[in-house]
């Protein structure tokens, strides 16, 4: 029988994601070379009895040389390379399936086929994450570390493949072994590390990083369960937990040995050595699990690792489990793993907001232990931390890992003894900060009484980074203007409805008023005193008659007059995006018109006082993955019609398309993977939601998060429109009038969030109602897509020909499915908001069917709504009415209907503009239906708007990133 000898070094605490925990002595990948400018990849074979492996683990101790045990010397240094052949990995294949397994060894099924393809290729991806890895720590180059709560990959088997230029080898390996490698990739569960835009932003960053060989880093949290699992019934949007961990992740790796504390609670004293040392409270360990990110045809593969909570086993109460309080027993193991079980728990109770601000903390924390370890070690016996921001940059993505400020400050103090001012110069030249919304809920901020309880050294960092800020502005704007100096201490301090410090009292003194002003007030404080006393006369008649009335049994004896009550007091509040802003170098926008609400609205008072700060960074997405994976037949097509590939890396190549858009030859190739396209989509519909849909009828989409200000609400009324004049039409009349639509959507409501679940209900409402109805037939068909995801999209997009960007203007950073719509030729309909604005630019005015209020009108328009001046069209007010009818069903959508009407109050006078922007919407509208029916024009839009995509790569913004925030440059191994 086959024995497997295993020498295994023991890990080390600190950072490598290069070891091998499966590799394959019947097919063995050795190592890449580079022939041609083409990677190769080489395999060796050996004799299964006769070889044993080392597990290579880097970590933040010294080196240690590994010692190899393998008896056939011959085999390791002289191996005999050979391409990566079908043969050689159908035998890598094979060797996991028996070898790895994660099923019953009896059949060889598609989920078995999965695990055993995604570990040969984890093997492949090993070899080049080793020499990464290595290769980084011999230059000790300068690296970027990206933090982000979410991470949003898709599946990534065809993605490796695809970056290692091994898909067509793996598909005829599968076929061998009786698979093809389509059935075998959707066996792959999407990661469920993100929800929407920002998450995959992050993710495109990290292949682009990779594929244009930048030393850096992800870093993430592990979430159990995701956000949710989508369900739609007839109640509309259900929400359960995701199962995507639930048979295991071949591509990550555990690091058992890579583990940093972690506390909450507690207090702050000072220690005998002057210094402030944090003590007491919850302490709980965060793991390192990592997981590889290739590059397209490079060597180069960097890493994300995800973080997952626990504590060690003594924690584990034995004696209370065996006194029967088992829960008490697990109490601290519970406490510890709730924290990377959900992403986004709901924080409407005190418990979700701790539970929140516990991940956050625990993403910051984790992260910069690793990343200071990595740089100690990198350092050798001479460390210099004045050059600790010459080898690092901290990317914090949005406001979430806003902890990472005072973190590294309370490390860089409390553990390597710098005094505050070298520690802040340091953490303000590490770390970046990307801003991705301009809605002010978004704009983060938590419970000052919350964080002194969970983090109460942070606390007092802040506190004094707050001060830091108000000597700041004072320097700047003076003491004279006391009003102005109070406006900007409002505006700008990070601590909000706090006081101020007492070292300030006497230099901001309100100034005493002059005389005149004085007699002023006196004069009006005679008037009010005589009005005073009119009203007080007038309570006691008032008084007098009620106690007559009393007497007299006209009202009850010992009723309780009304005392108002007292005014709360604002709550004290922590501004995080204000932290950011002061605590770092760089402060970023994501597309154009972003940028310029950041620095003429957002923060403003900041882009005055230090506007070399501020920066422009649009969004893109990745090529390899929107086009060259998920819609192979137009890659092709590409390739053939600019004379290159050089398109997946380059993407300006993409532009050469232009001088082909009126050629009838590629027009009808175009059309021809489009339709291709649609007819997977047609099969994925009937599969997922049961509906029958025509390819021949116009694709029109909506995919992304449902928020109010994303109006899908204002798409779908649309609709109801439509159907409404639809239904009032003869057949001959509505086959004249309307060209046929599938319209889908696609995204989930955060689970308290109920007006976007209202949103939900009524899109399915509308839907179970339109097709149903057998005299509309194949004319208008409405579909919601359950659980939206990365996968689905890759389905979506090539198949689309319209795509609603529809946000209320100003409202949307940029989004980041407009641009990937765009790539995959698919025309756009939008307002003049986020990235719409750049997109319309490239691809032309007349390929961009445009509508709505601009940005600079809104505040002005929803003030003409506030007061009253605002009037209707009568097309809105009936398509509200033929909603409220019944029409679509018993539900009462008074709620959702209401908040378009009235002109003030919570949830009420339509705050995102829908009834404003419905007239403009509809005729725009039918110029989209006047365009589809000229097939040639509108397959020339098409063509155009894949051309004009060029400028929407990730791998663009990634430039732009490394060369004016992070300061890093291209590292490619040999």
């Amino acid at each position: 029988m086959a024995t497997l000898n295993f020498s295994v070094i023991p890990a080390r605490a600190g950072a490598s994601p290069c070891s091998s925990s499966s590799p394959s002595q019947l097919s063995r990948f050795i190592d890449f070379g580079s022939r041609g400018g083409k990677s190769r990849l080489f395999f060796f074979r050996t004799s299964i009895s006769r070889r044993s492996l080392v597990v290579k683990s880097v970590s933040s101790e010294p080196k240690q040389k590994l010692q190899d045990s393998i008896t056939e010397e011959d085999a390791l240094s002289n191996p005999i390379p050979f391409p990566p052949d079908a043969s050689s990995i159908a035998s890598s294949i094979k060797y996991h399936a028996q070898f790895t397994p994660l099923f019953s060894p009896e059949r060889f099924e598609l989920p078995k086929a999965f695990f055993a393809t995604a570990q040969s290729v984890r093997d492949a991806l090993i070899i080049n994450w080793n020499a990464t890895y290595d290769y980084y720590e011999k230059l000790n180059v300068k690296q970027a570390y990206y933090l982000s709560m979410e991470f949003l990959q898709g599946r990534a088997l065809l993605n490796a493949t695809g970056n290692l230029e091994l898909t067509g080898a793996y598909a005829e390996a599968l076929s061998k072994l009786g698979h093809n490698l389509e059935s075998v990739a959707c066996q792959e569960p999407d990661a469920a590390l993100g929800n929407g835009g920002l998450g995959r932003l992050a993710s495109c960053f990290l292949d682009s990083l990779a594929t244009l060989d930048y030393p850096a880093w992800g870093y993430g949290l592990r979430y159990k369960y995701g956000l949710f699992k989508q369900l739609i019934t007839k109640e509309g949007q259900e929400e359960i937990a995701e199962d995507w961990l639930e048979m295991g992740n071949p591509w990550e790796i555990v690091r058992n040995d890579v583990a940093y504390p972690v506390k909450f609670y507690g207090k702050v004293v000072l220690g005998s050595d002057e210094k402030q040392h944090w003590i007491g409270g919850e302490d709980i360990q965060a793991v390192a699990y990592d997981v590889p990110i290739p590059g397209y045809k490079t060597k180069t593969t960097i890493n994300l690792r995800l973080w997952s909570t626990k504590v060690p086993t003594e924690e584990f109460d034995l004696h209370a489990f065996n006194a029967g309080q088992h829960t008490k027993a697990y109490e601290a193991l519970a406490n510890a793993e709730k924290i990377c079980s959900v992403l986004y728990p709901g924080d409407e109770s005190e418990d979700g907001k701790v539970l929140r601000l516990k991940q956050q903390y625990t993403l910051c924390s984790a992260s910069l232990q690793d990343i200071i370890a990595r740089f100690e070690r990198r350092s050798g016996a001479k460390i210099n931390w004045e050059e600790f921001p010459e080898k690092v940059a901290v990317q914090m993505n949005d406001t979430h890992p806003t902890l990472c400020i005072p973190e590294l400050m309370r490390i860089l103090i409390d553990f390597k003894g710098l005094s505050w001012k070298e520690a802040w110069n340091i953490t303000q030249r590490t770390v970046a900060y990307t801003n991705h919304t301009v809605l002010p809920e978004a704009l983060e901020k938590w419970s000052l009484e919350l964080m002194q309880k969970l983090l109460p050294r942070h606390v007092e960092i802040i506190e004094m980074i707050d001060e830091e800020l108000i000597r700041t502005i004072i320097s700047e704007y003076g003491t004279e203007d006391y009003k102005l100096l109070e406006e900007k201490l409002r505006e700008m301090r990070i601590l909000e409805n706090v006081d101020l410090p007492e070292s300030f009292a006497g230099i901001i003194v309100k100034p005493k008023e002059s005389p005149i002003a004085v007699q002023d007030e006196e004069l009006e404080a005679t008037e009010a005193e005589i009005e005073l006393v009119d009203e007080e006369e007038e309570e006691e008649e008032e008084e007098e008659e009620e106690e007559e009335d009393e007497v007299e049994g006209k009202i009850p004896q010992g009723k309780e007059k009304v005392v108002p009550e007292p005014v709360p007091e604002p709550p004290k509040m922590v501004r995080m995006a204000n932290l950011c802003v002061v605590g770092g170098h760089a402060v970023n926008g994501v597309a154009e018109i972003h940028s310029e609400i950041v620095k003429d609205e957002v923060f403003n008072a900041f882009y005055k006082l230090w506007p070399e700060k501020f920066q422009n960074k649009t969004n893109g997405v990745t090529p390899r993955r929107w086009i060259y994976i998920c819609n192979p037949e137009l890659s092709k097509l590409i390739t053939k019609w600019t004379g290159t590939e050089e398109w997946v890396k380059n993407t300006e190549k993409l532009a050469e398309l232009r001088k082909f858009a009126d050629n009838e030859e590629l027009e009808a190739h175009w059309r021809a993977v489009k339709r291709n396209n649609k007819l997977k989509v047609v099969s994925f519909l009937k599969q997922k939601t049961g509906y029958s849909v025509s390819p021949d009828a116009m694709f029109d989409i909506q995919v992304k998060r449902i928020h109010e200000y994303k109006r899908q609400l204002l798409n779908i009324l649309g609709i109801v429109y439509r159907y409404m004049k639809m239904k009032e039409m003869s057949a001959a009349e509505r086959e004249e009038n309307f060209v046929p639509r599938v319209c889908i959507f696609g995204g989930k409501a955060f689970a308290t969030y109920v007006q976007a679940k209202r949103i939900v209900k009524f899109i399915t409402d509308v839907g179970t109602t339109v097709n149903h109805d057998p005299e509309i037939g194949d004319l208008l068909k409405v579909v919601f897509v359950p659980d939206y995801n990365v996968s689905v999209a890759e389905l979506l997009i090539p198949a689309s020909e319209l795509s609603q960007h529809i946000s209320t203007a100003g409202m949307e950073a940029s989004g980041t499915s407009n641009m990937k719509f765009a790539m995959n030729g698919c025309i756009l309909i939008g307002t003049l908001d986020g990235a719409n604005v750049e997109i319309r630019e490239e691809v032309g005015e007349d390929n961009f069917f445009l509508f709505g209020a601009k940005a600079h009108e809104i505040t002005g328009l929803r003030k003409e709504r506030a007061e009253g001046k605002f009037i209707p069209d009568p097309r809105f007010e009936e398509v509200k009415e033929f909603v409220r009818s019944g029409v679509f069903g018993p539900y009462n959508y008074d709620e959702l209907m209401g908040s378009l009407e009235g002109n003030e109050g919570y949830g009420r006078a339509d705050y995102f503009l829908v009834g404003k922007d419905f007239p403009s919407y509809i005729e725009c509208q039918e110029k989209v239906d006047e365009a589809y029916r000229d097939q040639k024009g509108w397959t020339r839009m098409s063509i155009l708007n894949t051309a004009g995509s060029y400028k929407f790569s990730s791998d663009r913004t990634i430039h732009e990133y490394a060369k004016d925030v992070w300061n890093i440059k291209p590292v490619r191994l040999p």
